[in-house]
C-alpha cells in the first residue's frame, strides 16, 4: 500500500529538520533521529526522473548521474523529452523524462525497467509506470496530483487513493509545500522560481537512498550561479532539505550503496556524445597543425556540438553559425579548399538540403567531415527522438555518382574516437566524410577515459609545398587520393570545380570517355579505404547458429543482450558491430559465411539489411526492427534471439 508522509506530523518535524539543516551544510549525524543502519549494496541500479518540460528533470538527472561518476561507478544515461520547448503543463506529451543506469560492473545500456521512479506529477506516473519493477519504489509529489493534473492525465481515480499502486512501494512526498516550506526566508525570489526548485528536493532524497555526496551538485551552483547568489541558496537548501527529510525520517527501510566499478586505471570524466564529437575534431586539429573550421546551422541535435565548439577559440577554432543548412556546407567547403580541417553538423533534414553540396565536395575531393546526429522522421519529424532513419540517405542520397566514406559511432564515449577517425579518413583519403551518430548516444552520457593527443593515431595530410610539375588530379598509387594544394602556395595554381574535370588538368571536360573514368576512379578510391580501416571481428562466437547483427547507436543494448544470453550458456550466438559502413570492412562476407543464420537490428525499418544485401546478397538476412523514437530494450531482444536459435 501506499504510504502517506504528509500529516501535520511530519510537516512539523519537517520544520524542525529546516532550523538545523541550516544553509552552512552542517554534518548529517548531527541532525539524524533514528539508529543508522548498514546500506545494503547493490549491483546496479536504473533510476528514471519524470515529470513536466519544465520541471527540470534534466538537469536533475545530469547531477546525480555526474555525482554517481565521480564516485566511480560506470553509468550509461538516456534523456527522453518532448519536442516543444514548453508542452502544456500535465499533458501526457510534454513529459521530460531522464533515465540513468548506475552499477559497480560494466553497464552498457540506460536499462529496461527501473528500480526507482521519481514522478513529479501524475502524467508523469501514467506514462512511465509500466517501466517500474513490481515491489519496487516510487516517490511522488503529492502537491501536483489536484483534480486538473489527474484530469490531464487521464486518471478517472486518484492512483495515490485507489490501491491501483498496491504492488509498489509508494513514498508520497508533498515535495512543492515543503520546497516553499524551506525558502520562505530566502530574499529574491518569486513563487515560480520557488516551485521549480522543488526537483532538488527530489534529487536530495535520491541522494541519501543511494549514499550520495551533495557535495557536487553544490559545486555545480556555485560556477553555474555565481553572480546569482540567491539562486545558489535556494537550490542548496532544498538540495539539503530534501537530502534530511529522506534521512530522518522513516520514508525508507533502508538505504542503498553502489561500489565504484573496476575500470582500467586512468582518469576519467563523465561526457556527453556531442561533446565527444566536439573533442574529437579538437585533437585532429591538434594533432594535424590544421585550423579547425565549423559551419554550420543549428539544429536538434546537433546543435551542443556548434555550442562546445565555440568555447574552444584558444584552439584557434573558427565557427560561423550559418543561417542555414546550405550556407554552413559550402562554408565548409571553402575552409577545405583554404587548407582547415573542416567540419559541417546536421541531422537528417539539414543532411537533405546538403546534398548538392556534398556533391561538389565529393567532385572537388576536398577533406570534410559532415556529422548527421540522427533523429526520428521523416520531415520535421520526431525531432527529439532516437532513431537510425539516415543510413540510405548517407549512402545513395545525392544525385549522380556520388560514393563517399561512411561512419558511425557507437557509444557516447566512442563518439571522440570516430570524430577523430572521420577526419583522419578525410585528410588521408581526400573525400567528404559522414559520421552518422543519433540522439540516443548524442544526448546519452557514459565515462571516457581522458585521452591526450599524444594517444591518438597519426594522421597523415596530403598537403603539397612544392610544384614538381604538379596537376590537380594527380593520384597516389595505393589510395587514388589526389594532393592537396593550399591556394597561394607559388607555383601550384589550379583549377577545380562542379563541372566534370579532366582526368589529369583538372580543366573542364566532356569527353564522354572522361567522365566514365573520373566516376569509377571516385568510386574506387572509397573502395580502396577498407585498406585502411581494421577488419570486423564478431564477439562471443566467431562462428555458430546465429550472428546478431548492429551498426552505430544500438551497440550498448545488443551487446548486453548478447552478453547474458551467453552468460546462460548460449555460446552459438556471436555479436558483430558494424562502424564502417562504406566501405564495409573487407573481411565481411568471410565473417557472415561462419554462422547459420544473420538477424540485423535496427532502428529503422531494415536499411543496413538493404545494404548488406546489395554487397552480398547470397546470404539471408533476418530483420528485427524499432521504429518508435526508442532505444531497443534489453529484455525484447534476448526473447527474440532466443526464438532464432531454437
Amino acid at each position: 500500500m501506499p504510504h502517506d508522509f504528509n500529516d501535520n506530523n511530519h510537516v512539523s518535524l519537517f520544520i524542525k529538520i529546516l532550523n538545523l539543516a541550516k544553509f552552512d551544510n552542517r554534518p548529517k549525524n548531527m541532525i539524524s533521529t533514528k539508529e543508522k543502519k548498514p546500506n545494503e549494496a547493490l549491483e546496479a541500479v536504473v533510476i528514471r526522473f519524470v515529470g513536466d518540460s519544465g520541471d527540470g528533470m534534466q538537469l536533475t538527472g545530469t547531477q546525480f548521474s555526474d555525482t554517481s561518476a565521480m564516485f566511480g561507478n560506470d553509468i550509461a544515461t538516456f534523456p527522453n523529452y518532448p519536442s516543444e520547448i514548453r508542452a502544456p503543463q500535465g499533458s501526457l506529451y510534454g513529459v521530460s523524462g531522464f533515465q540513468v543506469h548506475i552499477g559497480s560492473v560494466e553497464i552498457s545500456t540506460p536499462g529496461d525497467n527501473v528500480d526507482l521512479l521519481v514522478a513529479m506529477n501524475p502524467a508523469g506516473l501514467k506514462t512511465n509506470l509500466h517501466a517500474v519493477k513490481p515491489g519496487h519504489t516510487i516517490i511522488v509529489d503529492t502537491d501536483a496530483f489536484t483534480k486538473k493534473n489527474l484530469e490531464k492525465a487521464q486518471y478517472e481515480t486518484n492512483p495515490l487513493e485507489d490501491n491501483s499502486l498496491e504492488n509498489y512501494r509508494v513514498i508520497e512526498v508533498a515535495m512543492t509545500s515543503l520546497t516553499k516550506e524551506a525558502l520562505k526566508d530566502v530574499e529574491g525570489l518569486d513563487n515560480k522560481s520557488i516551485t521549480r526548485s522543488k526537483n532538488m528536493f527530489a534529487l536530495g532524497m535520491v541522494y541519501w537512498m543511494y549514499d550520495r555526496s551533495t557535495e557536487h551538485t553544490i559545486d555545480f551552483f556555485n560556477k553555474k550561479f555565481k553572480s546569482k547568489p540567491h539562486i545558489i541558496e535556494a537550490n542548496t537548501k532544498v538540495l539539503n532539505a530534501g537530502y534530511f527529510y529522506a534521512e530522518t525520517l522513516e520514508l525508507i527501510p533502508n538505504a542503498y550503496t553502489i561500489a565504484p566499478a573496476k575500470m582500467a586505471p586512468g582518469i576519467y570524466r563523465i561526457i556527453m556524445g556531442n561533446t565527444a564529437t566536439a573533442w574529437g575534431f579538437l585533437a585532429a586539429a591538434e594533432k594535424t597543425g590544421l585550423e579547425l573550421f565549423l559551419g554550420s546551422y543549428p539544429i536538434t541535435p546537433a546543435t551542443d556540438i556548434l555550442h562546445e565548439l565555440v568555447k574552444h577559440k584558444h584552439f584557434g577554432v573558427k565557427a560561423f553559425q550559418a543561417e542555414d543548412e546550405i550556407a554552413g556546407v559550402t562554408s565548409a567547403i571553402g575552409a577545405s579548399f583554404a587548407g582547415d580541417l573542416a567540419i559541417t553538423t546536421t541531422s537528417g533534414p539539414g543532411l537533405a538540403l546538403k546534398g548538392e553540396a556534398l556533391g561538389l565536395a565529393m567532385m572537388l575531393e576536398l577533406p570534410l567531415v559532415i556529422v548527421n546526429v540522427q533523429r526520428g522522421g521523416p520531415s520535421t519529424g520526431l525531432p527529439t527522438k532516437t532513431e537510425q532513419s539516415d543510413l540510405l540517405q548517407a549512402m545513395y542520397g545525392r544525385n549522380g555518382e556520388s560514393p563517399l566514406i561512411v561512419i558511425a559511432a557507437s557509444t557516447p564515449a566512442n563518439c571522440f574516437n570516430y570524430a577523430y577517425e572521420a577526419c583522419r579518413l578525410a585528410l588521408e583519403h581526400m573525400t567528404p566524410v559522414i559520421l552518422l551518430t543519433d540522439g540516443y548516444i548524442a544526448n546519452g552520457s557514459a565515462p571516457w577515459k581522458i585521452k591526450t593527443v599524444d594517444d591518438m593515431p597519426d594522421i597523415q595530410t596530403r598537403v603539397i609545398k612544392e610544384n614538381n610539375n604538379w596537376q590537380p588530379y594527380e593520384r597516389d598509387e595505393n589510395t587514388l587520393a589526389r594532393s592537396w594544394a593550399i591556394p597561394g602556395t607559388p607555383g601550384l595554381e589550379h583549377r577545380v570545380g562542379g563541372l566534370e574535370k579532366d582526368k589529369i588538368s583538372g580543366n573542364v571536360s566532356y569527353v564522354p570517355e572522361n567522365h566514365e573514368y573520373m566516376v569509377k576512379i571516385r568510386s574506387e578510391k572509397i573502395k580502396r579505404v577498407e585498406n585502411n580501416i581494421p577488419d570486423i571481428k564478431p564477439e562471443f562466437a566467431d562462428e555458430g547458429d546465429l550472428l546478431v547483427v548492429g551498426w552505430g547507436g544500438t551497440y550498448g543494448t545488443l551487446h548486453s543482450a548478447v552478453k547474458q544470453l551467453n552468460i546462460e550458456g548460449y555460446d552459438n550466438i556471436g555479436f558483430a558491430h558494424f562502424n564502417y559502413i562504406n566501405p564495409l570492412p573487407k573481411n565481411t562476407e568471410a565473417m557472415l559465411g561462419k554462422f547459420k543464420k544473420i538477424v540485423v537490428c535496427e532502428l529503422n525499418n531494415g536499411q543496413f539489411a538493404k545494404v548488406l544485401k546489395i554487397n552480398f546478397g547470397q546470404f539471408d538476412y533476418i530483420q528485427h526492427n524499432k521504429i518508435q523514437g526508442l532505444p531497443f530494450g534489453n529484455s525484447e531482444l534476448v526473447e527474440k534471439f532466443k526464438q532464432l536459435v531454437k
